[in-house]
């Protein structure tokens, strides 16, 4: 027998290959199809369960009952009324109609009753019960739209009376702003009184005179660059005690402490009496008045020079509001104070000395402050304590960045830093001319287009690029206007009241004022007659 050729039984392999492959394929698809079904059909049941659950919650969260979700709930009904009804009460009496904001007034207390009585019995309000209350409350909401009490009316008149108490809120923060800063501006009596019993102490008992002048070796102390040299610029004296006492008490060898005091003529006496008097556990104490020293001279320092301008005589010191947008927080005489502004000349008024921390006078001192010097500012003038864990820290807050000189000069987003407790070394200062630098910007300023106020926002200009970081904890602020953690306080070798709630002052935060008056000798004689406490 003949064979086929071999393409003739090619083809009818193929065809059948062809179908089995598309029933295979059939199968598959359906398959998919029927897991997929009974996989939604198994999945269904819990999400609905979960929506419901959520939905549940929802309502607890909102404290939603049954009867709230009715549409014909009375106690709704009721909820709605009085809602509106207290709105109409305010308007009413807005416009002297005080007899119908009574009556009112007398129809929310009824309906309110209602409401109470079935949230006691734990029973819905029925239909009956309710229907007067709601007539009632109805007619008197018709009769306030006559009134024309109607939405536009309200709205109108709440915007006036709002308005209205933003101006007034604005006139009592403005007020209050004025009252703090007078508040903290004030010499407490006792103070003065201190001031004044000491420098009669001072000219009435010549021994106190001569124990100065018998201190031969208080004078090599002051030079000797192998001790620890602190300097305060104040004219307030038991603050002034409390930053040298609280020092003494902290470190571990007092006697290389040496304390450089500057002050003004009328507290030079006083100062010097009381150093004279106390002895602080052997720490040496000088005091100096700012007016002896020959270079501080308007042809040299800007701010003296400002100072005999009599537009910024004006601004500061007149009683007339010249500019009534600028808050009296920017006009006030001590940022010109030359025991302000002496900081910046610190090389000057101790030219033999090559590094020296420099405190203010609102700070106590907790640990030892012997190791600050030995910190390696690596180059830098400055040794400061960053604040700029938050935006408002930063330069922009302090600087007027619409200026193109500051604008083209300074990174707004630059990290702030505090004056307070600060390690400067002189050596760096002097070589890089840092006065210099001030008296630059200083001398810009003269318009006060720059900064507005103190000696924080020309420091950060002066020593912009020259300023080392510290560790946090040398330096805690903060605790003369906010709460400060108590884990910093304890932390903090050195904390700072800057703010205007002084621990000296009435306005000073109470919690924190123990930690300043345990530094304070209330045994001493001339602080009990001046009734200091």
């Amino acid at each position: 027998m003949r064979r086929r050729p071999q393409d003739f039984r090619r083809p009818v392999r193929r065809r059948f290959s062809n179908v089995l492959w598309w029933s295979l394929c059939a199968v598959a698809v359906m398959l998919f199809i029927y897991i997929l079904t009974k996989g939604n059909q198994i999945e269904s049941g819990p999400a609905i369960a979960r929506k419901s659950y959520r939905q549940e919650k929802f309502m607890e969260s909102l404290n939603i009952t049954e009867e709230m979700l009715n549409p014909n709930s009375v106690a709704r009904q009721l909820s709605d009324q009085i809602s509106l009804a207290k709105a109409f009460v305010v308007i009413a009496k807005e416009s002297n109609n005080l007899q119908f904001a009574w009556e009112l007034s007398a129809q929310i207390r009824n309906s309110q009753i209602l409401l109470s009585n079935a949230a006691i019995r734990r029973a819905p309000l029925t239909v009956k019960e309710s229907e007067g209350a709601i007539r009632d409350m109805a007619i008197l909401l018709y009769q306030a739209q006559q009134f024309h009490y109607d939405s536009a009316t309200m709205i109108m008149r709440l915007k006036a009376k709002i308005q209205a108490l933003e101006e007034q809120m604005s006139s009592v923060s403005e007020k209050s702003s004025k009252y703090g800063q007078i508040a903290a501006e004030e010499v407490p009596k006792s103070l003065y009184c201190l001031g004044v019993r000491l420098t009669t102490e001072w000219f009435r008992d010549l021994s106190l005179q001569r124990k100065i002048k018998e201190r031969k070796q208080v004078d090599m102390k002051l030079k000797d660059n192998n001790l620890y040299h602190f300097c305060v610029f104040s004219d307030n004296i038991v603050a002034t005690s409390v930053v040298v006492n609280s020092t003494a008490l902290s470190s571990r060898h007092p006697g290389k402490v040496v304390f450089h005091l500057v002050t003004d003529e009328i507290n030079y006496s006083a100062m010097k009496a009381w150093f004279s008097m106390n002895n602080f556990r052997g720490v040496t104490v000088e005091v100096q008045k700012f007016e002896v020293f020959s270079w501080l001279n308007a042809s040299y320092v800007p701010v003296l020079k400002q100072l005999q301008d009599s537009e910024t005589q004006s601004y500061y010191f007149s009683g007339s509001n010249v500019d009534a947008r600028t808050p009296i927080k920017f006009r006030n005489p001590k940022y010109l104070s030359m025991l302000n502004h002496l900081r910046f000349y610190i090389p000057e008024v101790f030219p033999a000395l090559k590094k020296v921390v420099f405190l203010d006078d609102d700070i106590v001192v907790q640990k030892d402050l012997a190791d600050l010097f030995s910190i390696d500012l690596n180059g830098n003038v400055n040794g400061a304590v960053e604040t700029c864990m938050e935006k408002f820290h930063r330069y922009h807050k302090y600087l007027n960045y619409s200026h193109p000189l500051i604008r083209s000069h300074f990174d707004p987003d630059a990290c702030g830093w505090a004056f307070g407790m600060n390690v400067f070394d002189l050596v760096e200062w002097r070589k890089r001319n840092v006065t210099g630098i001030y008296h630059y910007w200083q001398e810009k300023n003269v318009d006060r287009s720059l900064w507005k106020l103190g000696t924080l926002p020309p420091g950060l200009l002066t020593f912009y690029g020259l300023t080392q970081p510290l560790d946090p904890s040398w330096h805690v602020l903060g605790l003369g206007y906010t709460n400060v953690d108590h884990q910093l306080i304890e932390k903090g070798a050195v904390l700072h009241f800057n703010g205007n709630s002084k621990p000296w002052l009435k306005i000073g935060i109470e919690k924190y004022k123990p930690l300043w008056e345990k530094y304070v000798d209330y045994s001493h004689p001339l602080v009990q007659s001046c009734n200091f406490h």
